[in-house]
């Protein structure tokens, strides 16, 4: 019982991002969103903007930057593709992580800031951090953006968090 518990606790997301504008699920490359949901699997849970784009089946999609130490794990855990005329999503934007049993937002020092609710954190690269729980609705960039995201912990279902 304990194997299949281990299998299953590996394999279930974490929490999930909920895109909740039609900017969000455009800039979400089709390999990470599932309708409108996006999966964390793994905390820290890294988010920023791809600088290198193609375009594949009518639609812009992030391209494959290998790096040069084998080995080496990649700066984020998902590529947004930010399309504005104004960029609102920098290279290294924000993450979610667990902390002593709750979850965190902290902007990773983004040019144009992260929102949550009506908290305002990082922009001008200074970074910052908040508590994070189910519903929050995140902001990515700046204050009129379009890339909205709800949060959806799990919180609930203590098999997954464990």
């Amino acid at each position: 019982m304990d194997e299949k518990l281990t299998i299953l606790k590996k394999h279930l997301p974490k929490a999930m991002l909920k895109a909740l504008t039609p900017e969000a699920i455009e800039a979400t490359p089709s390999p990470y969103i599932d309708g409108d949901l996006i999966a964390i699997m793994n905390l820290p849970f890294k988010v920023g903007r791809e600088s290198r784009v193609a375009k594949i089946k009518g639609r812009l999609e992030p391209v494959d930057r290998p790096k040069k130490d084998i080995g080496s794990k990649p700066n984020n855990d998902l590529y947004l593709v930010d399309r504005g005329h104004l960029l609102n999503i920098s290279r290294e934007h924000f993450q979610i992580e667990l902390r002593e049993g709750e979850y965190y937002l902290t902007d990773r020092g983004s040019a144009c800031g992260t929102k949550l609710q009506e908290t305002s954190l990082g922009g001008e690269d200074k970074g910052g951090s908040v508590k994070l729980k189910d519903g929050d609705v995140i902001g990515v960039g700046a204050k009129s953006t379009p890339y909205l995201f709800q949060f959806v912990s799990f919180d609930e279902y203590q098999i997954i968090r464990k």
